[in-house]
């Protein structure tokens, strides 16, 4: 895709925002690029993907603010909806799915970042959620994911204010669960991926599922949905392999995600 590249390393995919010289914006075109590589991306042999952005100065700067200036409310409306979708769609992707924010991640950018699983930031990662400075709200789940991840009074801050925050006030936070020195963030990003790749993968999203879903239930629906998840993974080889190996003192053999 001509603003998305896609790169498989084993079980790992990598999705990369190419757009460089734009600072990775978001605009319509490259939304459509990124739900397509989305789309394509082989779940029979991808067990994990991370997401990043060109270059080393950031991750994805935010919406094209070019684009959006002359939108009317109808224009407007249907380009966050676009935007949405296409980061729900990244919530709810079936394997797990780490944010390597390498830079700037503001608007758009912030949101993809809690759209995915999992985010770890280089030292000079820089998060916010500007649009109220720029006469508009956030559009693309900002209001919605960033109080259900650093709690409501301090997303309420960071958007009302418009105050940027960088890696270690966000590490102190729980916006993002490490911070790596720029040159070694993808590879600490790589370390994690695999090694989220060698668990059953059948587990790993049912998981991620029991989570998500979760998460959106009461307590008491909650904890009646996650033994849907955990029975369903009887029966399967990997479950096999690995107990009867543990029960053998033995090491199990590779999960066949079947």
């Amino acid at each position: 895709m001509g603003f998305v590249k896609y790169e498989q390393k084993g079980f790992v995919g990598i999705v990369t925002i190419d757009r460089e010289k734009a600072l990775n914006a978001l605009n319509t075109a490259v939304l459509k690029d990124l739900e397509a590589v989305m789309d394509s991306i082989p779940l029979d042999s991808t067990r994990c993907v991370i997401i990043t952005g060109a270059g080393q100065k950031s991750f994805v700067a935010g919406a094209d603010i070019g684009e959006m200036k002359d939108m009317n409310k109808e224009e407007g409306s249907r380009f966050g909806a676009r935007g949405n979708a296409v980061f729900r769609k990244i919530e709810k992707f079936p394997v797990p799915v780490i944010a390597a924010v390498n830079g700037y991640a503001l608007g758009g950018g912030c949101e993809l970042s809690l759209s995915c699983d999992i985010r770890i930031a280089a030292e000079n990662a820089v998060f916010g959620q500007p649009e109220a400075g720029l006469g508009i709200t956030p559009g693309f789940g900002g209001t919605q994911r960033l109080a259900r991840t650093i709690g409501v009074g301090k997303a309420k801050e960071m958007i009302y204010s418009c105050n940027n925050i960088h890696a270690d006030e966000a590490l102190r936070i729980g916006l993002v669960n490490a911070v790596y020195p720029i040159g070694q963030l993808m590879d600490e990003c790589m370390k994690l991926a695999e090694k989220i790749s060698k668990n059953a993968p059948i587990a790993v999203r049912h998981c991620k599922k029991a989570v998500n879903l979760g998460l959106q239930m009461d307590i008491d629906s909650a904890v009646a949905f996650e033994p849907e998840m955990f029975g369903s993974c009887f029966g399967t080889e990997d479950q096999k392999n690995a107990m009867s190996a543990f029960c053998e003192k033995r090491k199990h053999d590779p999960f066949v995600n079947k």
